[in-house]
């Protein structure tokens, strides 16, 4: 090792040519010098960055506790996404390969200064690897799975892909989604779409969830104004896009394309004719409001399926015709909620009672549905 290098030996894994992977040690102490952790973020002009979730600082004391006590066995390695500068020096002679790996030596450049980014990033491991930085025993040698990948795209990809035994957040997965255009696994690819809208819908300033939606990458002043859950909106809208909902028509099953921008501007007149049908219950927190609440979220997303059916018919997706004649619509059940006060009357519960389990939300949904078509009955 010099002063701005690692040198170690190390496996080229024979895998993907295009994206080298190699297997090597580095010593505890040398973790936090090779590698940072991409925290999830967004910049001012909304684009995500980063991928990781925030410390977890029990369980990063667990793992120091264990690595500073005695008869120490590590063999849960990390995974770090390495820069293009690395260099690998295969060894030389008839023995170094078996063509499943090959044997050499890989150099790592080493930041200039404590200050300067460093070269590697955490993929997997970002708890075990703070509890190394952290430990007595810096000498204690760790095994690395390293593959050259500056793009964020691929990195969020196989981080996505190794956080399954123990799941993620399902609010970091989701806003994590829609920035990977790599092949998915099913259940993962379903969830893309309704996250793909849900990230529209908190970021276009025309949406009326514009800043109000709590995501991964929520922090600082942004907390307190962010009062929906994405999960809620995203587990709607999954809802909207089965053949029953209004969203399905826009995806094209016989050559698997998406209008995904008529789904949004859907969304944006129902929620922004929902957020001025009433005023008095949006943007509060859930605890003053149970419109903002999941159960709330869940019950009228079911009801904008039956709503917005009926205002396509006659108006153009995104119209401020389609506004008005939601607006119309929602007239017709606006007598009979009672969001931030008051009783339910049909279900025989304060406003605030109602809770965002299965039972809460298809008993308001049913009500809600009841309600809308035996007004739209007695108007026409």
């Amino acid at each position: 090792m010099t002063e701005n290098l690692i040198r170690r030996r190390a496996l080229r894994i024979e895998q993907n040519p295009s994206i080298p992977l190699y297997l090597f040690a580095l010593e505890a102490g040398e973790v936090d010098r090779v590698a940072d952790v991409a925290r999830i973020s967004r910049d001012e002009a909304g684009k995500l960055l980063g991928y990781q979730r925030p410390e977890k600082k029990q369980h990063v004391k667990q793992i120091l506790d264990y690595l500073d006590g005695e008869d120490v066995l590590f063999p849960n390695g990390l995974i770090l996404a390495l820069p293009s500068s690395v260099r690998f020096k295969g060894s030389r002679g008839p023995n170094s390969t078996d063509g499943l790996a090959t044997i050499g030596t890989i150099e790592i450049p080493l930041p200039a200064s404590d200050e300067a980014p460093r070269p590697a990033l955490i993929v997997d491991g970002q708890q075990r690897s703070l509890a190394l930085a952290r430990t007595k025993k810096s000498k204690l040698p760790v095994t690395v799975a390293g593959f050259v990948a500056e793009d964020l795209e691929v990195q969020r990809d196989q981080f996505l892909r190794v956080n399954t035994v123990s799941p993620l957040p399902t609010n970091l997965v989701a806003e994590l989604l829609p920035e990977v255009n790599t092949k998915l696994p099913t259940r993962l690819s379903a969830r893309k779409l309704p996250s793909t809208l849900v990230n529209a819908l908190n970021q276009d300033s025309d949406s009326p969830f514009r800043g109000l939606i709590k995501q991964a990458s929520t922090t600082g002043d942004r907390k307190s104004e962010a009062v929906v859950k994405d999960n809620s909106l995203i587990s709607a809208i999954e809802e909207s896009l089965a053949p029953s909902g209004v969203l399905f028509p826009y995806k094209n099953l016989s050559n698997g394309t998406t209008d995904t921008a008529a789904m949004r501007d859907i969304l944006v007149v129902y929620w922004t004719a929902v957020r001025d049908t009433f005023p008095e219950a949006w943007g509060l927190s859930p605890a003053k409001s149970r419109l903002m609440h999941g159960v709330g979220i869940r019950s009228m997303g079911r009801l904008m399926d039956r709503i917005m059916d009926r205002v396509l018919l006659s108006a153009e997706v995104g119209s401020k015709d389609a506004y008005d004649k939601a607006m119309a619509e929602l007239e017709l059940v606006k007598p009979h909620c009672h969001w931030t006060k008051g009783r339910w009357p049909e279900l025989n519960i304060p406003w605030n009672d109602l809770q965002n389990t299965p039972r809460h939300i298809s008993t308001l949904s049913n009500v809600l549905i009841r309600i809308y078509l035996q007004s739209r009955m007695s108007a026409s």
